[in-house]
């Protein structure tokens, strides 16, 4: 088992262990198993997906959005740092939606770097956690 956690500036979202984690990267989604080697990453604006046993299903995978950080992985442990992070269950793909519109909108009418920049990071943001609910959505179908 690993020990995973994922901590955002509100505190400790996840501390629990695990059998397998899934995470963006820069260099696209990796796999950490038990055992996998040390490493220091940085987490790009995703999703984090966890199988808690061995033996689960895609059923009961759970899933996160974040935002980008920091991957740390040693010892049989991960530790990612981000400024934000949700649950699956907390986001409300209608209202996320929305947001995830808003920003586009604001993307498209941006005046300079400073607003281009901020309305992008709003569009990732809301893209991770409309993936999430997709996710979650199909989950629930099976």
């Amino acid at each position: 088992m690993i020990k995973f956690e994922l901590v955002t500036l509100d505190g400790t979202k996840f501390a629990e262990d695990v059998y397998e984690v899934r995470l963006p990267t820069p260099d696209g989604e990796i796999g950490v198993f038990p055992h996998h080697m040390p490493l220091v990453s940085i987490a790009s604006p995703g999703v984090v997906t966890l199988r808690r046993k061995q033996s689960d299903p895609d059923t009961l995978l759970e899933y996160f959005s974040i935002n980008g950080g920091v991957i740390e992985i040693l010892d049989n442990q991960i530790r990612v740092l981000v400024d934000e992070a949700d649950r699956g269950e907390d986001i409300n793909e209608a209202e996320i939606q929305k947001a995830h519109d808003e920003a586009k909108r604001l993307r498209a009418e941006a005046k300079d770097r400073v607003s281009l920049a901020h309305a992008q990071t709003l569009v990732d943001r809301t893209a991770s956690q409309l993936k999430v609910a997709e996710l979650r959505r199909r989950k629930r179908k099976h």
